[in-house]
């Protein structure tokens, strides 16, 4: 998965900080960059006694949000997560001087296992598949059930009100995304379709689920855990950026995404093609594949928390932030600061995702009304 570096780093700079502070690491090192990494640009050192290693530093130039890229943050979660039952990283070290390599970095353990792009889990058994599934809802029940004071993380974020929260940070964020101009085109990304009608619908507390808290990932998905190489059971998770003391709910709708997709209107609606629905999601496309009740049945085992009838408006949140997320992409594109050799293919989902999560929204409206009937 590692290949070229796309944005340079002074090895040299880099060696000599590794010398003085984290000699357990033996240069020479040789860099490669990953090609996933959305946000935070990420690397794959290995050190000269062939030990492998991760580093994760922000992105170069002007960052658009004081929130975004927190590489401080995601060593730390890593960090008091390492005694737990949920499977991470062994970190190594934070460096927070931005003079050593341009920007803040972190080296963690490399893990090698395989990681998964595909959330139906192609090329393996059915019975696989079923337990690689099951054992994703199980690492994040294992992750929920952490208790935030007892790992040193009570200030890690707020306790409560957390999708409030959400939509006054991504209600902002999306805002200077929109501005952000392409250096070439002169073109600015634009806002999401129904962006202020979304901020009215998510603000209505008469709609909220019931205000919960935990300790919550932020973008827990297939693609960001690593499962062991041959056996099906997760090994790590990885890309904590996000993370922050939420609501449980927002972890596992994005978990589910590809099925609330694939059950979702397929069709764009006031435009032409299809949103990204996930056909092989459909009840019994696919061998082994368990159906959504059987995830929430799952996760209800571990934690206690029936989310059945909060996952509508769950998802349809998701969708938003999802587009804005996009939309990030999009701006750090226009302005080349974006890490993935695939950021302009992922920007190009904003209006897709907006759409989509619309569509959600207008069906919960009409079965609100139909229920007052």
């Amino acid at each position: 998965m590692a290949g070229p570096v796309r944005q340079p780093i002074d090895l040299p700079a880099l060696e000599k900080y590794i010398d003085q502070h984290v000699p357990e690491i033996k240069t020479p090192l040789d860099l490669k960059q990953f090609g996933f990494g959305q946000s935070n640009p990420t690397y794959q050192v290995t050190a000269a006694n062939g030990n492998r290693y991760v580093m994760r530093k922000k992105p170069p130039g002007k960052i658009l949000s004081s929130t975004a890229h927190r590489v401080d943050r995601e060593y730390r979660i890593i960090h008091a997560l390492e005694h737990t039952p949920v499977p991470v990283p062994k970190t190594y070290h934070l460096c927070l001087d931005a003079k050593v390599v341009g920007t803040e970095w972190y080296v963690m353990e490399f893990i090698n296992g395989r990681f998964i792009t595909d959330p139906d889990i192609p090329n393996v058994s059915p019975e696989d598949r079923t337990e690689m599934w099951h054992d994703a809802v199980r690492t994040l029940a294992k992750f929920h059930n952490v208790n935030y004071n007892d790992v040193g993380l009570r200030d890690y974020g707020k306790h409560f009100g957390f999708y409030d929260r959400q939509i006054k940070t991504f209600g902002t964020l999306s805002r200077a995304q929109a501005a952000a101009v392409d250096v070439d085109t002169k073109e600015p990304v634009g806002d999401l379709p129904h962006f202020q009608e979304f901020c009215d619908f998510f603000s209505d507390k008469s709609k909220q689920p019931k205000d919960r808290s935990t300790l919550i990932h932020g973008d827990f998905k297939i693609d960001n855990v690593v499962f062991h190489p041959t056996l099906p059971k997760v090994v790590a998770i990885l890309d904590w950026e996000m993370s922050t003391i939420g609501h449980p709910l927002s972890d596992f709708v994005n978990l589910v995404g590809p099925y609330t997709w694939s059950m979702g209107e397929a069709k764009l609606q006031g435009g032409t093609g299809t949103t990204r629905a996930r056909p092989e999601f459909e009840p019994g496309a696919t061998p082994g594949l368990p159906r959504l009740e059987q995830l929430v049945e799952w996760y209800k085992e571990e934690t206690g928390y029936d989310l059945a009838q909060d996952l509508t408006w769950g998802s349809a949140f998701s969708g938003f932030r999802g587009a804005i997320i996009m939309q990030g992409i999009a701006a750090r594109y226009a302005q080349r600061q974006a890490s993935s050799s695939k950021a302009m293919e992922y920007g190009s989902q904003m209006r897709p995702y907006a759409i989509w999560a619309w569509s959600c929204v207008e069906s919960i409206k009409n079965s609100t009304s139909k229920s007052k009937l």
